[in-house]
């Protein structure tokens, strides 16, 4: 019989009975960025993890979803199950033609694991260069894995910091396949919207293989107000920059929970504000649709219509 370890300590469980969003999402909307957590027992956490979070389950996460509005989804893999991808791909082939996968693979990966997870949905794979999450992202490594990934049309999802971008963005500019930049490339929002450390990422951004994700205002806000209490004006120190790339870059750019929300420290949103949060930042009808489903439609299930 499997163990199970205790989650860290201070860890923020996820928000149970959510607000049902004032907003209504459009016909097919896609979570682009959402994560499974085990169940521990039945996919064991990452012995090289660092932090264990409680569980949260495919089932918990599909229940979320239909309480939001939500139709289709792309999961990311967690760093806390390392790579191994079974809880992903298990969640992606337990939701069929309705999930995506984004999968965490080593340089020595072969080409026949590379063909069972595009077969059971997945189409990208995630470098993570934030360093309390993962020890080293040494690029000779990740280039090997952008080589191999590129014949199956797959792409490559980046987490990084904005300080980091500077001294990443040639690196970025090498690999040979479309990127997905998550959660803005974590912007410092008591800086101006206009100033240069913005500037820098938007010119980054500005390449056409290059999507990003406006996600994570709950992790990115300083003077929120937090996403709890029925506010369903949240994190406006957000608001600005968010806006600006969905008005900058209107047909690359995507949306995700971030569901279960891992390493929070501050406070744990309810979910149903977070959708309330997005026509603060996509402010017409044509950028909902586009950021919600044409978009991640294009992307992840190209020539497919919405559900």
């Amino acid at each position: 019989m499997s163990t199970t370890s205790a989650p860290t300590p201070g860890w923020l469980d996820w928000y149970d009975g959510p607000a049902r969003p004032a907003f209504a999402l459009p016909a097919g909307a896609v979570d682009a960025h959402c994560h499974v957590f085990g169940p521990q027992r039945e996919f064991p956490f990452a012995p090289e993890r660092k932090y264990t979070p409680c569980d949260a389950s495919k089932g918990q996460l599909f229940a979320l979803h239909d309480h939001l509005g939500i139709g289709r989804r792309v999961v990311v893999q967690a760093t806390c199950h390392g790579a191994d991808n079974s809880a992903m791909v298990d969640a992606v082939r337990a939701a069929g033609d309705t999930a995506r996968g984004i999968a965490t693979v080593r340089p020595d990966v072969t080409t026949e694991e590379l063909r069972r997870l595009d077969e059971a949905g997945v189409r990208g794979v995630r470098f993570n260069f934030l360093k309390r999450l993962v020890d080293t992202a040494p690029e000779d490594e990740l280039t090997a894995v952008a080589r191999k990934i590129a014949p199956l049309g797959w792409h490559i999802v980046l987490y990084f910091e904005a300080a980091d971008l500077p001294e990443l963005a040639g690196f970025f500019a090498t690999l040979p396949v479309p990127v997905v930049v998550d959660h803005m490339g974590r912007p410092d929002v008591t800086r101006p919207v206009d100033g240069p450390e913005f500037a820098r990422f938007l010119r980054f951004a500005e390449r056409d293989d290059v999507w990003v994700k406006v996600s994570c205002p709950e992790r990115l806000s300083v003077s929120g107000p937090p996403a709890l209490h029925g506010e369903r004006h949240a994190y406006t120190d957000v608001v600005p920059f968010a806006r600006r790339v969905v008005a900058e870059f209107p047909d690359r750019v995507l949306w995700g929970t971030d569901w279960p929300h891992p390493n929070l420290k501050d406070h744990m949103p309810d979910d149903g504000l977070l959708v309330d949060h997005i026509p603060h930042v996509a402010t017409t009808a044509e950028q909902q649709r586009k950021l919600l489903v044409d978009n991640p439609m294009r992307l992840y299930w190209p020539g497919e219509g919405a559900v």
